[in-house]
């Protein structure tokens, strides 16, 4: 179980203590989201006892609801927002009214013109920190999703997201688990492109490794854009030791993780695995590691040859897998 990290500041040392609400707004997918918490752990460190509301995609933003990041979530999903991005708009007064009861407004949303933080401003807010809406190539992105709070006196020192899965977590997962023995291995075969996807016979092959030992279970998640690799692994996975874990509300599917052996592509869903404590084998293809791969500690990145997974050796993959399988006592 990851404990909840203890402040790195002291009372004496807070930036500043008139910050009491504090709204963070960010869209993008699971991997976009993961990739600002340690800006938001940053914020939490610096003001403990503010109130840290993030306006997101709920499905995803629960992800950290309650759990130590933020205190409440609300769905960026909104017909009005979309006012807020048109000049000079008669802003509704029920959002207005809400932004501008913030003392501070963290937005990643893309505003090249500045027109959303203009109607913000008109709207009441006084303090309002833009983050970068897109990822450029001189640092890894946690960092520089992160650099913007240097306007607050705030400078990160931790780039790892790690996720705090509740006790109710916890116990949804242990119920999907119910009836595996462990050690428990987790395949994401598929992402958000099929680019970034490692051939699906080579996920094959590697499961049957895996399966020859005598112990051990293995689970394949997937979500709807895995649909495709899902159907066709379920096809020929006729085996009490696998289980499909497809479309797990994702606070459920972090705790199922958290103690797994985890394999998967540059997706968001190994970003979650790597935060929740997961021992994580990420396979890289087109993407730049340096900028996007998860930096927790029990994560291990293998490259594809010249960024083309095609390429990449299932021998490579399955030496990674036995050697973590070798450091619990597991032979194969």
């Amino acid at each position: 179980m990851l404990p909840f990290p203890e402040s790195r500041f002291s009372p004496a040392h807070l930036p500043n203590t008139d910050l009491r609400r504090i709204l963070i707004i960010r869209g993008g997918a699971i991997g976009d989201f993961i990739l600002i918490l340690p800006a938001i752990k940053e914020l939490r460190d610096a003001y403990p006892d503010a109130r840290i509301d993030i306006l997101g995609y709920k499905h995803i933003a629960v992800l950290v609801q309650n759990r130590f990041y933020t205190d409440r979530v609300c769905s960026i999903e909104s017909a009005e927002l979309a006012r807020f991005f048109a000049k000079d708009a008669d802003l509704p007064h029920e959002m207005a009214s809400y932004f501008a009861g913030f003392d501070l407004i963290v937005s990643y949303l893309y505003d090249p013109d500045s027109i959303f933080e203009n109607n913000l401003r008109r709207s009441g807010v006084k303090k309002i920190v833009r983050g970068p809406a897109k990822i450029e190539n001189d640092c890894h992105a946690t960092e520089q999703l992160a650099r913007p709070l240097g306007e607050l006196g705030l400078f990160a020192l931790e780039f790892a997201p790690k996720l705090f899965p509740s006790s109710e977590d916890r116990r949804r997962a242990a119920e999907f688990l119910t009836g595996l023995d462990t050690p428990i291995v987790a395949f994401h075969p598929g992402s958000g492109s099929k680019r970034k996807n490692w051939p699906l016979q080579h996920w094959i092959e590697l499961g049957n490794h895996f399966l020859a030992n005598a112990v051990g279970s293995l689970v394949i998640v997937s979500g709807e854009a895995d649909q495709e690799q899902t159907a066709k692994l379920q096809t020929i996975c006729d085996n009490s030791r696998v289980r499909f874990a497809n479309s797990l509300p994702l606070a459920e599917l972090a705790a199922v993780l958290e103690k797994t052996i985890f394999i998967g592509h540059d997706s968001g869903i190994s970003h979650l695995a790597s935060a929740a404590g997961a021992t994580s084998i990420l396979l890289f293809g087109p993407t730049d590691s340096a900028i996007w791969a998860p930096r927790n500690k029990n994560t291990r990145v293998i490259c594809a040859p010249g960024g083309d997974l095609q390429r990449l050796d299932v021998d490579l993959v399955r030496a990674a897998l036995d050697h973590e399988l070798m450091r619990i006592g597991i032979s194969t």
